[in-house]
């Protein structure tokens, strides 16, 4: 960064400065501890001839004990893909009007989440439901370790509740799923043949006036040989909703690619995923009891309105522990 010519080239410059964040977040947590735990090691000393610096010792303590998590938790998050940004989609499963709105209700949570993290939002695609509620949503999650966190919740998440949309008041099951991947840096190259892409416009479904009446701005891409099909809506320019479109494209061949070496590798060593995506992983049930628990990990709270208004720590801690166990 010393070097004069450092910032003419803007592109190189924010990956450096990027791997410098990566590497602090490591490093300062670990500096840090090595000091605590010395301070420590003097205040036990102090302690066996001063009672009276119990409370001293037990600040020093909680204070290395909190730097150490920190240090654990760059271990959980230490794979190349991590410190990405996320693309996310909530699909509303079976169920018409009920699934939809839990789909908007899931996106209602990550949000807040995000809000909580200090993360950015920004929608690439939304299709709306019939009657209420969210039949798919595309967003992207900017933010450091973004990916990280919210890989874990990539699956089929099951609410239980009396439906809202029901006038006899009775008990629904509803469904909608999570789907996460890695947004790819321009520095990983993904060869797309323009010859495979069957590009279609249309017109926009979503929010924007007159204007989604006007045009066709709407762009779906289809990558011909893998049947991946991606769609952006969002923006007025078909320039840049074809740009958006492109990005989401190259994050999931990008995807498929790990998928595939990450199953190839398992079948060498006669293994068995723990999880398929697209599994069952959390259930939400608000009667007749209030519960939310995750069924990887076994971790569950009573506090169904917290964890809907984004408090989903806990849940996604366990995760990456289970990820790792």
């Amino acid at each position: 960064m010393a070097e004069q010519d450092f910032w003419l080239d803007q592109s190189n410059a924010k990956q450096i400065l990027k791997k410098i964040k990566e590497l602090r977040n490591i490093i300062e947590p670990l500096e840090k501890a090595e000091n605590d735990l010395r301070d420590l090691e003097g205040f036990i000393e102090l302690y066996s001839e001063d009672e009276s610096l119990n409370e001293d010792l037990s600040v020093s303590l909680r204070e290395l004990e909190s730097t150490v998590e920190k240090l654990e938790f760059s271990r959980l998050l230490s794979l190349p893909d991590d410190s990405k940004n996320a693309i996310i989609t909530i699909h509303s499963g079976a169920g018409g009007t009920e699934a939809c709105d839990w789909a908007e209700m899931l996106y209602r949570m990550y949000s807040r989440w995000c809000e909580h993290k200090g993360f950015k939002i920004e929608t690439l695609d939304f299709q709306p439901g019939d009657e209420a509620g969210i039949k798919s949503i595309t967003l992207i999650v900017s933010g450091m370790y973004a990916y990280g966190f919210l890989k874990v919740e990539s699956g089929v998440h099951r609410l239980v509740r009396i439906s809202p949309f029901d006038a006899n008041k009775r008990r629904h099951t509803s469904f909608a799923s999570m789907d996460v991947i890695p947004e790819v840096d321009d520095d990983i190259e993904i060869n797309i043949n323009p010859d495979e892409l069957r590009i279609d416009t249309y017109r926009s479904s979503g929010a924007g006036g007159q204007h989604v009446n006007k045009t066709d701005s709407a762009v779906r891409i289809t990558h011909i040989p893998t049947g991946i099909v991606v769609q952006c809506q969002e923006d007025r320019s078909q320039h840049k909703n074809k740009a958006n479109a492109m990005k989401i494209l190259k994050s999931r061949l990008y995807e498929k690619c790990l998928s595939e070496k990450e199953e190839d590798m398992a079948r060498r060593r006669g293994e068995k995923k723990k999880i398929e995506w697209g599994s069952q992983i959390r259930s939400y049930v608000f009667h007749p009891y209030s519960l939310v628990k995750d069924h990887r990990t076994g971790v569950e709270t009573s506090n169904t309105g917290a964890v809907m208004d984004g408090e989903i720590d806990l849940f996604i801690d366990a995760g990456l522990k289970w990820i790792v166990s």
